[in-house]
């Protein structure tokens, strides 16, 4: 560690014993031909307890948990696969269309030391490792489509599979399903495969986190944007739908005529934020499998608050997808999590929304 950047931390160290918050100087370092060197350094902003803001939520958290690698499982979504386990623990989850209809989802977590099953774990596809790239995560998946496995080859996220024999303390099957409904990994499972491929557990230097979110003190009401009280994405196979809740001022997950529930705590999910981002496709020639164009821009919708507003997405020279309002202003999250539904272009007028649980009543 460099002597400015123990300076800095001294120096929050005694703002925060005063009770403010501070700023201090992180160093990282990375490995160059076996040579380490710092390579950077930054301000990080902290609270009287010594915390950080989450990368995923935008909530204060623990630096060992919130400067800590986030990993990205991919997580079934058929029906023959519930209940699912650890998804409550995810700070944000991706839901996109697969083959036959069906979506697949991709859990980011961050917190997640506690968790002995998570999953089940499903296989790659090329967008969702473009996904897990843009938050550094450790991309963690069971198998992968022959698409998958060619923009896995190029290094272009860290990932564990299932199909790597050298992972074997990684994965794990149950009882509960037949094969392939079946795969879970948990905590110390992950920490075993990154050890064994000696990934960084740290964030690259130059990541400064996906996306912006309100202050502690001054959320979001999305004030200029309509009522918007259930959110229905247009998937045919699981029939999603969220429903906001005014007083947790968060929106409940349903699917399959159901609440979405968590195996490991009992609870449904619920998340702050919902973002439609629209998306041209394809069918990859001679296969079944879709080509989710990830790249450039389009249109999309955000939720919070129980309103809504119209949105562009744009990925960045960072490599990031960032979302904009129609001023241009990039949109501002509310902290908690937050549920991305990657939506086919040609479907999205299928997808529908409520002011009024009434509304949605009456259309069913």
């Amino acid at each position: 560690m460099s002597k400015k950047a123990l300076i800095g931390i001294i120096c929050a160290v005694v703002v925060a014993l005063a009770g403010g918050t501070a700023a201090f100087v992180v160093t990282h370092q990375k490995k160059d031909d076996g040579q380490t060197k710092e390579v950077v350094e930054k301000e990080e902003e902290v609270n009287h307890d010594g915390q950080v803001k989450s990368y995923l939520t935008g909530e204060w958290v623990d630096q060992s948990i919130g400067r800590s690698r986030a990993v990205a499982v991919m997580t079934e979504n058929t029906k023959a696969a519930l209940p699912q386990y650890g998804i409550n623990s995810a700070g944000v989850l991706y839901e996109a269309p697969v083959e036959g209809s069906i979506t697949r989802m991709m859990a980011i977590y961050e917190d997640y030391a506690d968790l002995t099953q998570m999953g089940n774990v499903r296989s790659c596809r090329p967008y969702y490792a473009q996904f897990a790239a843009e938050f550094d995560a450790i991309y963690v998946h069971f198998g992968q489509s022959v698409q998958g496995e060619q923009l896995l080859a190029t290094g272009i996220v860290d990932n564990l599979s299932g199909l790597d024999g050298s992972l074997g303390d990684t994965f794990y099957r149950t009882s509960e399903h037949a094969a392939p409904h079946n795969a879970y990994t948990s905590a110390e499972g992950i920490a075993s495969g990154i050890a064994k491929k000696g990934y960084d557990t740290q964030y690259d230097a130059s990541y400064d986190g996906h996306y912006i979110f309100a202050e502690d003190d001054s959320p979001n009401t999305l004030s200029a944007g309509t009522d918007c009280v259930v959110v229905k994405p247009y998937y045919f196979y699981n029939h999603p739908y969220f429903i906001y809740n005014k007083d947790s001022q968060t929106y409940a997950r349903y699917q399959f005529g159901a609440e979405q529930i968590d195996a490991v705590d009992g609870k449904q999910v619920e998340v702050s934020n919902i973002i439609f981002q629209n998306v041209n496709n394809s069918i990859y020639e001679g296969t079944q499998y879709l080509n989710i164009t990830v790249s450039g821009s389009g249109e999309g919708k955000f939720f919070t608050q129980g309103k809504m507003i119209d949105i562009t997405w744009r990925k960045g020279d960072d490599g990031i997808t960032h979302y904009y309002d129609n001023d241009g202003n990039e949109i501002v999250l509310n902290q908690g999590k937050t549920w991305v539904c990657i939506i086919q272009s040609q479907y999205a007028d299928d997808s529908a929304f409520y002011a009024t649980e009434d509304e949605f009543s009456s259309a069913q």
